[in-house]
C-alpha cells in the first residue's frame, strides 16, 4: 500500500499517509462538475492531494488550494504538488479547516473534500490513522459552516460521505442554505448496497438528479459507467 500511485498524468506518493488513495476519493475527483470553468477550487483535507491533482489535470482553475493538518500528510502533500506538472497552481496550507475558514477572506467556485467520517465509537492503536478517519478531526457540522463561509454564490460543494450519513447531511448542508443539486449513488456490484453517496450542493435550488453507478459485476469486471468516469486517470482503464 505504500508504493506510489501511477495515474495516468501524475504520480502519488502515499508513504507518510494515514489515508491511502482509495476508490471514494478518485470517484469523487472524476466526478466534480467543473463545466463552467472554476478559476479556484478548494480541497479540504487534502491527504496526498490526490482530489486537486486530479482537478488541475481536468480543469484550467488558476488557483488550486488545499488543507491538510496532518504534519507528515501535509508533507507529503506538497512534494507530490512539486513533483505534479501543475505546481504553479497547487498550493497547500498546513492548518485546520476552522483555521483557515475564519482567516481566508477569499472566496471559491468549487469547493471538494473526502471528508473523515467515521464516526463509530473505537479507536484503533494508530493515532495517525484515527485523525483521518473520524469525524471529531473534522465534525460535518464545521464542514458545512466553513463551507458556506468560503464557497462563491454561483459556486459548487461536492462531498463523498457514507450512504447511511446522506439525509442527515443534506439536513444540515439545507441549515446553512447549502441545497442538493446532484447525488450519485456508488454500489460495488448490482446486489450489494449503496455504500457511499457523492453530492453536490450549491446556494440555488433546483430538482436534484440522481443516478447510480456501480463499480463491477464480477471481480476485477468493471462497468462502463465507472470506466468511463475513470478512465482518463487510472492506467488500466
Amino acid at each position: 500500500m505504500n508504493k506510489p500511485f501511477k495515474f495516468k498524468e501524475f504520480t502519488v506518493n502515499q508513504d507518510q499517509c494515514a489515508m491511502k488513495i482509495g476508490t471514494d476519493g478518485v470517484l469523487l475527483g472524476a466526478w466534480a462538475f467543473i463545466k463552467e470553468n472554476p478559476f479556484s477550487i478548494l480541497d479540504i483535507g487534502a491527504g496526498t492531494g490526490v482530489l486537486s491533482l486530479m482537478l488541475a489535470q481536468r480543469s484550467g482553475a488558476e488557483v488550486i488550494d488545499a488543507i491538510e493538518i496532518d504534519d507528515s500528510a501535509y508533507e507529503q502533500c506538497v512534494s507530490n504538488f512539486e513533483n505534479s506538472p501543475w505546481g504553479d497552481r497547487l498550493f497547500c496550507y498546513h492548518a485546520s479547516f476552522q483555521e483557515f475558514a475564519e482567516e481566508i477572506e477569499d472566496k471559491y467556485d468549487l469547493i471538494i473534500s473526502n471528508p473523515p467520517f467515521y464516526s463509530e465509537n473505537y479507536k484503533t492503536e494508530n493515532e495517525q490513522r484515527d485523525l483521518a478517519r473520524f469525524q471529531d478531526a473534522l465534525p460535518f457540522e464545521h464542514l458545512l459552516q466553513g463551507v458556506s463561509h468560503l464557497l462563491d454564490e454561483e459556486g459548487r460543494f461536492c462531498v463523498v460521505i457514507p450512504y447511511a450519513e446522506e439525509s442527515h447531511f443534506m439536513s444540515l448542508a439545507s441549515s446553512f442554505k447549502l441545497f442538493t443539486n446532484r447525488v450519485l449513488h456508488i454500489k460495488g456490484t448490482p446486489s450489494s448496497e449503496i455504500k457511499r453517496s457523492l453530492i453536490e450542493f450549491s446556494f440555488n435550488k433546483s430538482e436534484i438528479i440522481k443516478n447510480e453507478l456501480i463499480i463491477e459485476t464480477a471481480r476485477h469486471q468493471y462497468t462502463k459507467d465507472y470506466i468511463n468516469l475513470t478512465k482518463d486517470f487510472y492506467l488500466k482503464m
